[in-house]
């Protein structure tokens, strides 16, 4: 009889091809090949500088900023403000979504109506929260409010909803009761799509800031920007605009961190 002989070789896994993988430097690397180009192009009159400033006379434009103390009298002011609307529209907005995702009667009752106050532009509105709230900081937490809390109400609903059923049936079955099913399952598994909402909601927060603060506001990044606009300093200009890039890139980061450090179950 013939011997029989077993070759074992090992399978290569292929289940993670779409894996994500970190690159941090990639992205620090393509805005540095940006930055040096738009650099390039402004000193060789390649690029006009009408249309886009030097970004080295945008970073003396933050020196100067740093140096003066003008910096902290902007930008603390506009944090401060995002924090407060942003947190009152996001705790909301959390909570409400989360009622229509598991209440029948609270989404056939309310989910029309923020529905219909989602296509609002909420800079329209600022008039209307100055003619009720006055001209001072609470019209400005009202906008940011609002403006953040219909996003999220939505991403939090849909975050929910999109639960799989199959493991709430498992629940069931083991005989959980419904507040373990919504703290174990429901809540853990609609808390990335909640996040990614908030990355959304976030990003409108800080464009309502700009325009709240560009209306009846003496300091704040809006302002500044309104101002050094109505000079034609782009310098300045810029150098605001990169506040609040800043701002946005600190928001992610932020959010990045979170993921990380409660989503780390997932594969």
């Amino acid at each position: 009889m013939a011997d029989i002989i077993v070759v074992s070789q090992l399978v290569k896994f292929r289940g993670g091809g779409f894996a994500p993988t970190r690159a941090p430097l990639v992205g620090f690397l393509v805005a540095i090949l940006l930055i040096g180009l738009a650099e390039v192009g402004t000193r060789t009159g390649f690029i006009s500088g009408l249309t886009l400033p030097r970004p080295s006379a945008v970073l003396e434009s933050f020196v100067q900023l740093y140096q003066t103390g003008l910096l902290w009298e902007h930008l603390l002011p506009s944090l401060r403000r995002l924090a407060v609307g942003v947190s009152i529209g996001v705790v909301f907005g959390v909570g409400l979504g989360v009622l229509i995702g598991l209440c029948s009667f609270t989404r056939a009752g309310l989910l029309p109506l923020v529905a219909a106050l989602l296509p609002v532009p909420k800079i329209a509105l600022l008039p209307l929260f100055i003619i009720w709230f006055g001209i001072d900081e609470t019209s400005k937490y009202a906008l940011i409010a609002l403006g953040t809390f219909t996003p999220t109400v939505v991403a939090t609903y849909a975050a929910v909803d999109n639960v799989d059923r199959s493991l709430i049936r498992m629940g069931q079955s083991f005989g959980l009761a419904r507040l373990s099913i919504v703290r174990k399952i429901i809540l853990p598994g609609a808390f990335p799509g909640i996040l990614s909402g908030l990355r959304v909601s976030i990003s409108i927060g800080i464009t309502l800031l700009v325009a709240a603060e560009m209306l009846g506001a003496e300091h704040g990044v809006g302002a500044y920007i309104l101002d050094a606009g109505s000079l034609y300093n782009l310098e300045h200009l810029f150098a605001g605009v990169t506040m609040l890039s800043l701002m946005g890139l600190a928001v992610n980061c932020f959010i990045g961190c979170i993921e990380r450090h409660f989503l780390a179950w997932r594969p």
